[in-house]
């Protein structure tokens, strides 16, 4: 297992205030987790995979998402199982699509 861990500054979007972890999006092969916390405007991404050695593309598909939904004082949890980063960025959306529903 590999453990990659992702700070992005400057989002913009908050997302609602929840007292436990939401955004729950999981398949057969990944699952994420977001949740709001203070982290001074930052959203963290703590990553756990089995495929090692892939941590210029998780990058790329974080920053891509960082720079899709702006997202700050947000904590992601990602545990992988050999997800494709297309599936990663379609359950990333997912998460937060269903947290700003709540909103609504």
């Amino acid at each position: 297992m590999e453990h990659l861990t992702y700070i992005f500054q400057g989002g913009t979007r908050a997302l609602p205030r929840q007292s436990d972890v939401v955004g729950v999006v999981g398949s057969g092969n990944l699952e994420v987790l977001i949740e709001t916390a203070p982290l001074a405007g930052a959203c963290t991404v703590d990553i756990a995979t089995a495929a090692v050695g892939f941590g210029a593309i998780w990058h790329a598909v974080m920053a891509d998402f960082h720079a899709r939904w702006q997202l700050r004082d947000t904590r992601i949890a990602i545990n992988d199982m050999g997800a494709t980063p297309a599936v990663v960025s379609l359950r990333l959306d997912q998460a937060v699509e269903t947290m700003l529903e709540e909103r609504a």
